[in-house]
């Protein structure tokens, strides 16, 4: 028998003796094989022997263990080896061309077959290539196909290209070479004489195998998938075919104008009937005409008749209260009281981290976050580059395997070894480190995955191109183009395809701006260092810091070198946190200015000027100084307490707070102030009291409005987002401590400017004095009249009111339908100032990459991964679950433009059953030597460890098996021989984690709406794996965790950031609906109870409000947390507007609706105009100057908004809304009750 079998690597020659197997040894090997060729004893036969199975065997196990996920797959793939080499029929299906002498351990001379031609037909070929393509390589993600293809990889791969990479002896792993020749079933042209091509059966991808191996799973067949119907997106709000907010923005205003015209038109009528009723019965008596000859319905009331302590319903007699003698006590108390409050500067803490900003301590994302920092180490610290040549011309390579290759201007050997000599430059990068004591260098940071202890430069990982040559040769372009994760290349080479730190060059880390897996048209080369991250109270902390700094300024040197033949964007893990600050301190000086601009305003216009020679004497500098400096000394006593009582501040607070501060108190300055210029001292009444009675008139307006934006602001610091709540808070108090320094400190200082005044002193330097004397006389100065005269009249008309009423309900309508639609979100670029080299990294990133960012499912305690069911649940090879955790995240991948989701989660549970997997060699035992019994690895080559951890019939471990091999699979590491083990993404308990990526997202409107979909899928899942049988009762549901890879900018937790928009608008409208309540209840309360003012009020507020955002959406300016706190500030300043001129109005003694509403007009919103209006204008002009692109959009843009919209409904839309439904003489009530006119009431 012997002389008719060939031994090792050999077939059988002359191929016309058949072996009938009948040893016992034999009959149980070969079944393990070639079970195809099992007929049973003593009737089964092939032409091979022991040494040629086991040559066969040792052949086929590493592809065994990639395809053993599909058994069908791996049963064709051994299938046609098997004919090959020991089918009985060899003679039909094989031409030998090539033989050679070998002499035999008997030292006798044999024949060997080297090399021969294997027909196929076509039919067999397809169908089992078509059961393996799809198979999949969880550590990877990619398919199994790719490294099993040569140099085509998985997308050009075909049955041909399959078969022959197995027929390449260079391969490594074919024992000799094999000419596959697939012929067309019924195809007989040019074949041998006596040659038939193998047509046997080839088992579909969802078919059982003979060996009862199970239908392979979903996520490597599609034939296996069920049909899954996904909920469709949800389809924009229509009505009759147009949209459906603009239709209702439509009916709306139809509706909104036709009541008002209805209400004019009703209203003239019943006022024409009752005047013609009044004329006939001759009850007109008591009735009078105004100054325009209109007909007044209410009682004429002189307005002598009433004091101004009538006028007041509040206050009977304020100068008692607040003229205090000795105004120098005031002020030092005053200041006492502020130094107290601001002492607490001292331990102030300011919040920069976003997550402690804009996310809320129990929220679900912020919990989430908190866990996986505590389970698993941070993640890694990333610095790239992206690097392009733009205008360089393309080449075409004539490959002997692929044909004419195109290859991008970049993609060249020349520009490949100038990055090569960039990345070992920065590789080498030294600098001596004063926390280290020495020279430190990139080792001593990196993040080494396979060597962490102790690092050499190889061990650090750096992706890059020239990494899949190991950084030498670039001889073999052309391979990484079709098959980037291949083990090594097919030359005699043999080279490696892996990193030098032992990683795969994953081709997303290496080149971007690729289609359809073409990487030869790559536009850009990519090249990531990775540092590990380190907590702040580290010491190599700063270590890792001083590394980035230096690579940033060795890569900006190198942009700036004319030799340079890149254009390339770049960015280091400190890059967003440095790019910040910078800005932050540029802007500092605008702010400076826009302060001074404010101060300057108000110093000017706060002075009377009646005389060229007393300009001096009735400027208001030091009036307009102290003014400032009662809001500075407010803002400063507001974080000082809150600072006390730990409360942290941020850089919103020093930047929004100021502005709305400086807004309230310049308004109620200016109100006080020309109120006090405008009034005349009456005979006998002393400078006190004549300030304690103008300052009786004005203090419940500024109470008013003062205590409805505290309480407005107070109820604000409801929201459970951190940076509203702690903004209100601050702002709550400092506008309330404005107030009671307005009252106090402010009042104590005017009386000390009165009193210089009155001397005739100069201001500033007071022994200076003038002969001009101070006319007795109101000073109302030029806007007054101008208001009076001009402005009020042509504004209250017949026609202009109707006019404004419609142009107003029109833009609420319009700003109504354009809410709807802005956009909601915060792009990272939006931090970085113009001009940033941050800015153009980050439109490199979106160009060029052609994956999303990973998203990590990650379970917590209580699902019991041990069980036949438990690991069923979580796995998706042969055997898993239908519905298990990865393949739920695989059915996703197949609708990403729904799930976001592109490539699906692979899972250490999988890896470890192939690892497990007896086909496989990777887990195997010492059955000699003093190891016996314990695992011994596949990198062991004697022939000691025969025994397989698992039985031969056996696809999932039992319980003990499962714990006792699991740290053995976890402690071995992968190689060409097992390249299943370790795996350092795949932490496993106490809690395991899935990765699965996401389709590129580029702003945060995907990010957020691939966060919701992830929840949604998430919960799927944990609803799933609950029923599972072992699985605890507490089992917590599966968390997500978004993270930015190596690949990605610095903010490397995004769902922290990006959770707020899944709730940020319904936390809008409940934090304003807050907001809006003081303003009505407190209007009421201080007007009396009047409560068609209060909602008067409310409604112009709302409006200001909703125009707002609808002018936001407008000016691109997107609804986020800093706009939400910008809206809450419009609330607090639109009281401003609103509330005087309400109050104002409410309190005119004038006989008629029009009448009231041109006085209030005239005295209150001159005072508006130029305390609110005026004031905030110059000071936010000057911000259009920043460099910061958030201080451009949200605080220039969005300033200037509400003060334009404030001004346009207080001092245009207001005084028609008040001319039409204002309320009746509240100040006439209060003046007939106080004098006992009961029948009045």
């Amino acid at each position: 028998m012997d002389s008719t079998i060939n031994y090792l690597y050999q077939n059988c020659l002359p191929l016309l003796e058949v072996i009938i197997i009948i040893n016992a040894k034999s009959n149980l090997f070969l079944p393990q094989v070639c079970p195809m060729l099992d007929n049973g004893k003593s009737n089964t036969y092939a032409c091979c022997s022991i040494k040629q199975l086991k040559s066969l065997e040792s052949s086929l196990r590493l592809s065994k263990v990639i395809l053993l996920r599909c058994p069908s797959c791996a049963d064709n793939f051994a299938h046609l080896h098997c004919i090959n080499t020991c089918s009985p029929n060899q003679t039909q299906t094989v031409e030998v061309t090539k033989v050679m002498n070998i002499t035999t351990f008997q030292n006798t001379t044999d024949t060997a077959v080297v090399a021969y031609k294997a027909f196929i037909s076509t039919t067999f070929a397809d169908s089992a290539f078509g059961s393996c393509k799809n198979v999949r390589i969880p550590a990877t993600g990619g398919f199994a196909i790719g490294t099993m293809c040569g140099p085509y990889g998985a997308t050009q791969c075909t049955p041909q290209y399959w078969y022959d990479f197995q027929g390449d002896s260079s391969n490594g792993l074919a024992p000799l070479d094999i000419d596959f020749k697939l012929i067309n079933e019924g195809n007989t042209t040019g074949l041998p004489a006596g040659v038939v091509p193998y047509n046997g059966r080839a088992l579909k991808c969802n078919e059982t195998t003979p060996t009862e191996g199970e239908a392979c799973s979903c996520q490597d067949c599609t034939e296996s998938c069920q049909m899954i119907q996904i909920s469709p997106t949800t389809s924009p709000f229509t009505l009759l075919g147009a949209d459906g907010y603009l239709v209702v923005s439509i009916i709306l205003f139809c509706l909104l104008t036709f009541a008002f015209l209805l209400y004019l038109f009703v209203a003239c009528f019943l006022r024409s009937r009752r005047n013609r009723k009044d004329e006939e019965k001759g009850r007109g008596k008591g009735r009078g005409k105004d100054q325009n000859s209109n007909d007044v319905n209410q009682p004429l009331i002189d307005p002598a008749e009433v004091t101004c302590t009538d006028r007041n319903s509040l206050v009977k007699d304020l100068s008692q209260l607040f003229c205090i003698p000795s105004s120098f006590k005031v002020l030092l108390l005053s200041a006492v009281v502020v130094a107290v409050f601001s002492a607490g500067l001292k331990s102030i803490e300011l919040t920069t981290d976003p997550v402690e900003l804009w996310s809320a301590t129990n929220s679900r994302a912020r919990m989430e976050k908190e866990f996986h920092d505590t389970t698993f180490d941070p993640f890694f610290r990333t610095n790239q580059l992206i690097l392009t040549a733009p205008g360089r011309k393309g080449h075409q390579y004539d490959s002997l395997l692929f044909g004419p290759t195109n290859f991008s201007g970049i993609i060249s050997k020349e520009l490949i070894m100038q990055l090569l000599e960039l990345q070992t430059r920065i590789q080498n990068i030294e600098f001596w480190s004063e926390d280290l004591n020495r020279i430190a260098s990139l080792k001593d940071v990196c993040f080494a995955p396979l060597n962490p202890v102790n690092s050499s430069l190889t061990d650090c990982a750096v992706n890059s191109l020239p990494q899949y040559f190991q950084n030498t040769s670039l001889t073999f372009l052309h391979l990484f183009s079709s098959s980037p994760l291949s083990f090594k290349d097919i030359t005699d080479l043999g080279l490696s395809c892996m990193a030098d730190y032992g990683a795969p060059v994953f081709p997303f880390l290496a080149v971007g701006g690729y289609k359809d897996e073409n990487f030869t048209d790559a536009e850009a080369l990519i090249l990531t260092f990775s540092l590990n991250n380190y907590a702040r109270d580290n010491v190599k902390f700063k270590v890792a810091m001083q590394w980035e700094q230096e690579f940033i300024n060795m890569v900006q040197e190198y942009r700036n070198n004319p030799n340079t033949n890149f254009t390339f964007a770049f960015m280091a893990e400190r890059s967003l946190e440095d790019e910040i600050n910078r800005t932050t301190a540029e802007d500092i000086p605008i702010f400076m200015i826009s302060y001074a601009v404010i101060f300057v305003y108000i110093a000017v216009a706060l002075g009377e000027y009646s005389s060229l020679k007393r300009i001096l004497v009735d400027s208001k500098f030091l009036v307009g100084l102290g003014g400032i400096l009662v809001v500075g000394c407010s803002v400063l006593a507001s974080m000082g307490f809150y600072s006390w009582i730990g409360i942290p501040s941020s850089l919103v607070i020093l930047q929004v707070v100021p502005f709305l501060v400086l807004a309230v108190g310049a308004d109620n300055i200016f109100i006080f102030v020309l109120e006090y210029q405008r009034d005349v001292r009456r005979a006998g009444e002393t400078r006190e009291e004549h300030i304690g009675r103008i300052l009786g008139n004005v203090a419940p307006s500024m109470l008013l409005c003062s205590l409805s934006e505290s309480v407005c602001f107070f109820l604000g610091g409801l929201s459970t987002m951190p940076a509203v709540k702690s903004f209100a808070l601050y702002a709550a108090l400092a506008v309330l401590m404005d107030f009671v320094l307005q009252m106090t400190a402010f009042v104590a200082l005017l009386s000390l400017d009165a009193r210089r005044q009155d001397n005739n002193r100069c201001e500033l330097v007071c022994c200076l004095t003038v002969k001009t004397q101070r006319a007795n006389k109101p000073n109302e100065g030029f806007l007054l009249p101008l208001m009076r005269k001009y402005y009020a009249p042509a504004l209250l008309n017949c026609y202009s009111r109707i006019i404004v009423m419609v142009v107003f309900i029109f833009m609420f309508c319009a700003s109504l339908f354009l809410m709807f639609h802005v956009t909601v979100g915060l792009d990272q670029e939006l931090a970085m100032p113009k001009g940033s080299y941050m800015l153009d990294y980050f439109q490199y990133l979106y160009k060029y990459f052609e994956v999303g960012v990973p998203v990590y499912f990650v379970t917590k305690k209580g699902y019991n991964f041990s069980t036949m069911a438990g690991m069923n649940g979580v796995c998706s090879s042969v055997g898993c679950d239908e519905y298990s955790l990865t393949q739920k995240i695989q059915y996703a991948t197949e609708f990403p433009d729904q799930s976001y989701l592109a490539i699906p989660a692979n899972s250490w549970v999988d890896d470890y059953i192939d690892w497990l997997n007896p086909g496989s060699g990777c887990c195997r035992l010492y059955t000699s030597g003093p190891n016996i019994g314990n695992f011994c690895s596949a990198s062991e080559v004697k022939d000691i460890c025969k025994s397989n951890c698992l039985g031969i019939l056996s696809s999932r471990p039992n319980v003990p098996k499962f714990n006792r091999f699991l740290p053995d699979f976890l402690g071995n590491r992968p190689d060409l021989q097992c390249p299943k083990g370790l795996n350092l993404f795949f932490p496993v308990f106490p809690a395991s984690r899935f990765m699965a990526y996401h389709t590129p997202l580029t702003n945060s409107q995907e990010f957020t709406a691939a966060l919701l979909r992830a929840r949604e899928l998430a919960h799927n899942i944990t609803m799933g794996m609950r029923q599972i049988p072992g699985t605890a009762p507490d089992f917590e549901r599966i968390r997500l965790i978004f993270y930015i890879l190596a690949f990605r900018p610095s903010s490397r937790v995004t769902n922290v950031f990006y959770e707020q928009y899944l709730t940020i608008v319904s936390e809008g409208f409940f934090t304003i609906s807050q907001c809006l309540v003081p303003t009505f209840v407190v209007c009421c309360l201080l007007l009396g109870l009047d409560l068609r003012s209060g909602f008067l009020n409310l409604i112009t507020i709302i409006m200001i409000t909703v125009d707002t955002v609808g002018v936001m959406t407008l000016w691109g300016i997107d609804y986020n947390a800093v706009a939400l706190i910008n809206l809450v500030t419009a609330v607090g300043i639109s009281v401003e507007f609103v509330s005087h001129m309400t109050r104002s109005f409410a309190l005119s003694i004038k006989p008629t609706h029009v009448e009231r509403a041109k006085e209030a007009t005239a005295n209150m919103g001159s005072a508006v105009f130029a305390g609110v209006a005026m004031t905030n204008l110059p000071g936010i002009l000057v911000l259009a100057l920043a460099k910061a692109q958030l201080i451009q959009i949200f605080f220039f843009r969005l300033n200037l908004i509400i003060t334009l919209l404030g001004m346009a409904h207080g001092l245009v839309f207001l005084p028609v809304l008040l001319s039409y439904f204002g309320t009746y003489f509240i100040g006439s009530f209060v003046c007939l009750h106080q004098r006992g006119v009961k029948s009045f009431l």
